[in-house]
Order: C-alpha cells, then sequence, then structure tokens
C-alpha cells in the first residue's frame, strides 16, 4: 500500500483499492478467468454452507487503519439491548410456550450508523466503491446490486464490549457482507448451523434441539482481521457468542440489495440506532 497521510478518523489520500490484496483477490477484472474462477469458488462455498469466507481480502496496514478508525468512532454508538425469537417475530399465541417461535433470548450490540461515519472515512469510501459492489454482485451470482437507501442503515461497525452478544437467529435479507476488523479478547465467535431450514421445511425439531443446547452441527468462523464474509443467513442460523475482556470486537457491515431504494422500517431503526431517519 502506498504511503497515507493519515487524519484523525484514520483515513488519507488513496484509493480503496489500495486496501485489497489485489494479488489474491483480483477483483478488478471480472471478465478475466482469474475472477470468475474466484467468483465460482465463491458462489460453490455459499450453495454448501450458506457462508463464503475470503481470508486476508484486506492487506494488514488497511486493517490497521480501519480498526483505528473504528476506535475513533465507537463511541459514537448506540448501544441496544432487546430480547428476541430465532424468527425474529412476536409470539405466537397458537404454538407452545417452549415451540422455537416462542423462545426468546438476549441481543445486545453496539452501532454506528451510516451517517455517523465522516465523508473521508475509509471504510465508507471502500463501501461507496462501486467495485467492490460489483465483485461482491458476482461472488453472489446477482446481476446487479444496489446499496440501501437507508441513511442510517446502509453502513454499519458492530462494536461489541464485554458482555454482549448476538442470540440465535435468522435473518430477514438474503445475504450479508461482512468485514472483519478486530476479534475479542475472548468469545464474540460467529457460529452457524449451515441450511437447518429451507423454504419448503422449517425443521422446528432441529431447531428446538439447538436451542436446548445441542451443538450438532454448528460451525464456529474463526474471527480473522481482514476476512471478507459473505453469509446467506435466511437459511442458516446463527449467534455471536457472549464477548470477555477488555478488547471491543469491531466488525463492518455493508448492506447491498437486489433492488434499490431498500430502507430499514421506522421501528428497525429506533431498536438499532436509538432514532429514526
Amino acid at each position: 500500500m502506498k504511503p497515507m497521510a493519515v487524519n484523525e478518523t484514520g483515513s488519507g489520500a488513496w484509493s480503496p483499492a489500495d486496501l485489497i490484496d489485489l494479488g489474491r483477490y483480483p477483483i478488478l477484472n471480472l471478465s478475466g478467468g482469474a475472477t470468475r474462477e474466484l467468483t465460482r469458488r465463491c458462489r460453490e462455498q455459499l450453495d454448501r454452507t450458506g457462508a463464503c469466507e475470503l481470508p486476508e481480502f484486506l492487506k494488514p496496514e488497511a486493517v490497521a487503519m480501519l480498526a483505528r478508525e473504528g476506535d475513533s468512532l465507537a463511541a459514537r454508538a448506540y448501544h441496544s439491548v432487546v430480547t428476541g425469537t430465532p424468527y425474529l417475530a412476536a409470539r405466537d399465541a397458537s404454538l407452545p410456550e417452549d415451540h422455537p417461535r416462542n423462545v426468546f433470548e438476549p441481543t445486545s450490540v453496539g452501532v454506528v450508523a451510516y451517517d455517523q461515519f465522516p465523508r473521508d472515512s475509509a471504510m465508507r469510501q471502500l463501501f461507496e466503491w462501486d467495485p467492490l459492489m460489483e465483485f461482491i454482485a458476482a461472488a453472489l451470482k446477482k446481476d446487479r446490486l444496489y446499496r440501501y437507501a437507508d441513511p442510517m442503515g446502509a453502513l454499519n461497525l458492530a462494536v461489541m464490549g464485554k458482555g454482549e452478544r448476538l442470540h440465535w437467529h435468522f435473518d430477514q435479507t438474503d445475504f450479508v457482507t461482512s468485514i472483519a476488523l478486530r476479534p475479542s479478547a475472548a468469545g464474540g465467535d460467529f457460529e452457524y448451523v449451515p441450511l437447518i431450514r429451507s423454504a419448503t421445511d422449517e425443521n422446528y425439531p432441529r431447531v428446538q434441539r439447538l436451542l436446548e443446547g445441542r451443538d450438532e452441527g454448528v460451525v464456529r468462523v474463526a474471527m480473522h482481521p481482514g476476512t471478507l464474509l459473505l453469509f446467506e443467513g435466511r437459511n442458516s442460523i446463527h449467534r455471536v457468542t457472549p464477548i470477555s475482556g477488555r478488547t471491543t470486537r469491531l466488525v463492518a457491515l455493508l448492506a447491498y440489495d437486489t433492488k434499490p431504494g431498500t430502507r430499514s422500517s421506522k421501528g428497525l431503526q429506533m431498536a438499532r440506532y436509538g432514532r429514526t431517519a
């Protein structure tokens, strides 16, 4: 990476391409053979397990810069504590109390919203860089992606400290894109069960066994700074285990959709950011 004049948020005069290990991940030429093979492998992993890890996607010096930027923004995070079911829905009174749709667990996390990132933020410039979005679309086998139009939800920094966690849940979106910046000292593991349900089978008995503590089929994804993770969580239940120690866990969440104009509901905005747009 060429030298950078770093300001107080950790950014400087550079191109987002300078952050990425383009030798390992040649994302700029989507029609090239190397990139087509890379996107084919991504799609194969996603079809098989619901997740695709690209370790060391960012260069080590880029990770260090973005972690410093994350620390400078962390005080702006809104920390919420809520309880929810794996289905992120209200209780279903027609079902037994111990049914997976009626099991509530706590979630607590801090989030820096998109509108809190300075315009010269390195992470914001990477998120707003078209070649990255175009590569992710190819890796996901989508014709085109659009950035979220939500002024708070388009780009988030998840800031998790001691005791914070994400409960077992399914996503309500088709995919999530994240970049690991820093793991916690202990805990904070991303765990999931690949493709535990499908569009035709909710597989409630298997989900119930998981909620009861039986961890058959659970995959733990080690958090390595600089890893780009593509995750299809609609059918793969997942969580982040409780954080331990003083080191803050930092993960950037980049929000894209296959249709333009996507925004979060007012209720989700209030729950996640403590305010509405």
